[in-house]
């Protein structure tokens, strides 16, 4: 089954339509709003910056999924981290304990974001200046990549088409 869903989301990549540049966008921007700690409004968001940047919608929701329940300890872990270093606070505290551990028991997304608003402004500002760094050192390079991917599947679109 497993195999199943992969080949499915494949071959759903694949057939994306659209320019490449806008395909590369939207995915970059996905990957931008995958990586800030804004879980349940994270495809909103990505989809709302496409709109406003004229790029995929659906390929800004796909970017999303860089963020996962496989790697949200990680990306949060690593988004308060970062910003605690930028804000000059102390690394470990108990909200950024209590956060963690809701991700690491699989509480509900609604929760973990509860608890990253309840670290207040200093807390939730290390979370999202660290997700902004982040999520702009994973885009840019994304854009480039799924740019030359796109290219080569436009390409690839036009050789199979004619023969």
């Amino acid at each position: 089954m497993f195999e199943r869903q992969i080949r499915y989301y494949y071959l759903r990549f694949i057939r994306l339509r659209g320019e490449p540049h806008e395909l590369a966008l939207g995915m970059a921007f996905g990957v931008f709003t995958g990586m800030m700690p804004i879980m349940p409004f994270q495809i909103a968001v990505a989809v709302t910056l496409a709109l406003l940047f004229k790029s995929s919608k659906i390929a800004a929701a796909l970017g999303t999924w860089i963020s996962n329940p496989l790697n949200w300890y990680f990306i949060y872990y690593y988004n308060f981290k970062l910003g605690a270093i930028i804000l000059r606070l102390p690394e470990q505290t108990p909200i950024f304990s209590s956060v963690l551990t809701a991700i690491q028991s699989g509480e509900e997304s609604l929760v973990i974001v509860g608890k990253i608003l309840g670290a207040g402004g200093i807390g939730l500002a290390a979370f999202l200046i660290g997700g902004l760094v982040m999520g702009t050192v994973a885009a840019i390079p994304c854009y480039f990549i799924f740019l030359s991917i796109f290219r080569y599947l436009k390409t690839w679109r036009k050789i199979k088409k004619e023969v």
